[in-house]
């Protein structure tokens, strides 16, 4: 049975998916969410230890709950299963809706099956199918943003993964074992431990790697920005604290970069949000600057050693909260298009709005103010510049939620009647959230952790908050009569893609100089056959059948490759 349990929690999604791809029922789509029950069944009530093994596929794959695990599965089935059932009412009408529904299946079962991997193989195949079809979800509404958007999102998804499964392959080759416990209990280092760290580090977003994550969540429809935001780059999160080194001496070096560059991406990312104007991409950059402050925790895990059980479980923890969270209020850029008409039911909408946003920011007696303490705790004095660098970043989240609400403000409308059950209530249970875990504590799977009065109470809490708002205010004073500055959505990659097209005009001009006029036209021949034959390819490739058996073709491939001796 418990075998089973597990099996199940990838499978379902991808069987769902298949039988959608071949017999296309609507019917079919409004199951979509319910395939995630047997992960939310077994985070809450499965054991630790359950285990089972694949020795068939490839070099032979293994799931396994353990309480890091129950974390982050606890948070994406939750996630996903809210999404899921909002984008029953989002997709309705859409002409495009098996398609959506397609691709959210396969991410899912992708990010699904990754938190409970417990070998290298099975981690980086689980994640692959969780990156790749995340881009149908991107490119979903193919205007031309989000033609851009897909096209950055899968160069960086594939880069990132090509650096990950050389890191994968580097440190099975050093540990001799595949299973990602070994590999961090022996340590990979070298080349491995740079690949493994920059791969993981694209999906998580973290500074310089982060430019595509503005470009895709406000491209992406509002389900799969929120599953984009709230789960799926948690898994490279979830990857450093399965494959990072585990070195009883700590792993300074290591530990010292990570907690740079999380308190960098927390900082410029909080600046980069406050200039920006549209909601959604204001989220894009409170991500970057919150997974900024969860690298700074894993950073802390490898610096202290003897703290490191008390910060993964911090971590896991801030995860949670944050996926939670992140994913209500991508949700709320949907649910303010419809506000009650009733009073009190535009009240209650109001309140639930902003309690997230005050999670973010930190505010006292939510899961944000539980799990900044959490990370802090453990800290010994001589890192008190530690604790002093989150509330900065406390006071930056703040004043970007306030931008957050403020530009959100804008785009409410009054509906003439009661909001879309199927949108209000998932969002609803995801937004109040923010005020049930800290007395649901402690959380399945992450640990001894409970809340106490301190942990939920305090100045230490309530002064970063006061002096974000008090800093929001002055700024909206300075900038009210005047136009206030922006930053181009995507920061980084604007200057990147700009060299690439100027490159490529330079190299056009240089060519269309030295070659003769004959050769030239000969040139435009080949190309003209040249596009003529990959239109017909392509064409044929988008056949399923096609598709199909090239994919199983490849599929065999490398499975005899990796099985020869």
């Amino acid at each position: 049975m418990n075998a089973l349990a597990l099996l199940a929690v990838p499978a379902l999604p991808l069987l769902l998916a298949a039988v959608m791809a071949f017999r296309p029922r609507p019917w079919l789509q409004r199951l979509t969410p319910w395939t995630t029950l047997p992960a939310l069944w077994l985070a809450v009530t499965g054991s630790d230890g359950q285990r089972v093994s694949a020795d068939w596929l490839l070099m032979g794959v293994e799931l396994a709950l353990d309480p890091l695990g129950r974390s982050f599965l606890l948070l994406t089935a939750s996630l996903w299963l809210a999404a899921g059932l909002y984008t029953l009412s989002d997709r309705q009408g859409d002409p495009q809706a098996r398609r959506f529904h397609l691709f959210f299946l396969l991410a899912m079962s992708g990010n699904l099956g990754l938190v409970l991997a417990a070998d290298a193989v099975g981690f980086y195949l689980f994640f692959s199918l969780m990156s790749l079809a995340s881009w149908g979800l991107v490119i979903h509404r193919e205007n031309r943003e989000a033609w851009r958007a897909g096209r950055v999102y899968l160069v960086t998804a594939l880069i990132g993964e090509l650096v990950l499964f050389a890191g994968l392959v580097l440190s099975v080759v050093q540990t001799g074992s595949s299973r990602m416990a070994d590999i961090a209990a022996a340590g990979a280092d070298g080349w491995a431990l740079v690949f493994l760290v920059a791969g993981l580090g694209v999906k998580a977003g973290m500074l310089p790697l982060h430019f595509w994550l503005p470009l895709a969540h406000p491209a992406a429809p509002v389900p799969a920005s929120a599953v984009l935001s709230g789960a799926m780059i948690k898994a490279g999160l979830l990857g450093w604290l399965r494959l990072l080194p585990q070195d009883p001496a700590g792993s300074a070096g290591l530990g010292e970069t990570l907690v740079v560059l999380g308190f960098l991406g927390a900082f410029l990312a909080a600046v980069g949000g406050v200039l920006q104007e549209r909601p959604k991409t204001i989220l894009a950059y409170s991500s970057i600057s919150q997974i900024g402050l969860m690298t700074v925790g894993v950073g802390l895990a490898l610096l202290l050693p003897e703290a490191r059980a008390a910060l993964v479980a911090a971590v896991a923890f801030y995860a949670l909260h944050h996926g939670l969270a992140k994913g209500a209020l991508f949700l709320s850029v949907g649910i303010v298009d419809r506000l009650p008409s009733a009073a009190f039911g535009r009240y209650v909408t109001i309140a639930l709005l902003i309690l997230p946003a005050l999670a973010v920011a930190g505010l006292p007696l939510t899961s944000g103010a539980l799990a900044k303490s959490l990370l802090t705790a453990p800290l010994i004095a001589e890192l008190a510049l530690v604790k002093w660098g989150f509330s900065l970043a406390m006071i930056g989240s703040t004043v970007l939620m306030i931008r957050f609400l403020w530009c959100l403000r804008a785009s409410a409308a009054i509906a003439a009647g009661p909001p879309d059950a199927r949108r209000w209530w998932p969002w609803a249970v995801l937004a109040s959230m923010s005020v049930v875990l800290p007395p649901a504590m402690p959380i399945a799977g992450v640990g001894d952790v409970r809340a106490t009065a301190d942990d939920l109470l305090g100045w230490s809490l309530a002064w970063p908050v006061l002096a974000g708002l008090v800093l929001a205010f002055v700024a909206a004073r300075i900038y009210r009569q005047r136009h206030s500055p922006r930053l181009p959505e995507g920061d980084l990659e604007v200057p990147l893609e700009r060299v690439v097209i100027g490159g490529a005009r330079l190299a056009s001009r240089l060519r269309r100089v030295s070659i003769a006029p004959r050769l030239r036209a000969r040139g435009r021949l080949w190309r003209r056959r040249g596009r003529g034959f990959l239109r017909r390819a392509e064409n044929a490739l988008i056949r399923w059948d096609v598709f199909g058996a090239l994919f199983l073709g490849l599929t065999l491939f490398l499975y005899g490759v990796l099985t020869i001796p």
